[in-house]
């Protein structure tokens, strides 16, 4: 499907793997100039080298920064200082009890999760309202909504960064450009499994079991028992930011398998 999104540049952070991945590979497929992000030299490379092996004449660029300050920000900006699509994916999954949740961690984990991207969206939405048109993209999941006992940190910096999502949208109104976000439940990207490598020996089963209703220590905040592959995300989001689309603001949009629902 052509979503009209060829030659528009799209910076999508928290890109070398996962969900991020899919999406950038998603957008390159669709002909947008895309940018990757990550933390680490040797991912991004791989990351820029497996999608133009991918896809034939693929725009794509790596941009190795750290986003959890904003010396990291200002680094990425100077090497990608336009973007038509800005696609926040960029997050850190931890578990730990509340109260050993210690000072630093909870402003470590809003750094990254939420102003990484509003520092982002600061900087490219002067040209977006310049041009009148750009899409802004959240990628959120559902501690958001209800946060686990072991992801309070976590949960917070989602439901905050959907409260930016939807006051930014709602400041967009009349313009073109939209703000939406995506909440995908619980994809198996590579923290999720990560967790559920250390949960698989306490429960004495299998990595393969140790999905969160079998493991009972695996926090269950999705109504749903399936564990969406990453790759399930992009079309949703690629579809959001086609110009065809514009109507589509202030959305923030479950996805559970298959089924996609708005929840307000």
């Amino acid at each position: 499907m052509n979503f009209q999104l060829s030659g528009k540049r799209a910076l999508v952070t928290g890109s070398t793997t996962g969900v991020g991945f899919a999406i950038a590979l998603e957008l390159a497929r669709e002909g947008a100039i895309v940018t990757i992000n990550g933390s680490e030299p040797e991912r991004v490379a791989a990351a820029v080298e497996f999608i133009r092996s991918e896809v034939n004449h693929a725009q794509v660029h790596g941009v190795t920064a750290d986003l959890a300050n904003a010396y990291g920000i200002q680094s990425l900006l100077r090497q990608c200082p336009k973007a038509d699509i800005l696609v926040n994916s960029l997050e850190i999954i931890e578990r730990a009890p509340f109260e050993k949740i210690t000072d630093s961690e909870w402003h470590r984990i809003f750094d990254v999760n939420v102003l990484s991207g509003v520092r982002l969206v600061r900087h490219y939405l002067p040209r977006m309202k310049a041009t009148n048109w750009g899409r802004i993209v959240f990628i959120s999941d559902d501690p958001g909504i209800t946060p686990s006992g072991e992801m309070i940190h976590h949960g917070m910096t989602k439901a905050a960064q959907t409260a930016v999502s939807h006051g930014l949208a709602q400041f967009m109104v009349g313009t073109g450009i939209t703000v939406n976000s995506i909440r995908a439940g619980q994809t198996l990207s590579e923290s999720v499994a990560m967790v559920l490598a250390k949960l698989a020996p306490d429960q004495e089963i299998s990595i393969a079991d140790a999905e969160p209703q079998r493991a009972p220590q695996m926090p269950q905040t999705s109504r749903s028992d399936e564990i969406i592959d990453p790759t399930e995300v992009p079309a949703e989001m690629t579809c959001i930011c086609s110009p065809d689309v514009a109507a589509t603001n202030d959305e923030a949009q479950r996805m559970v398998g298959d089924a996609v629902s708005s929840l307000y």
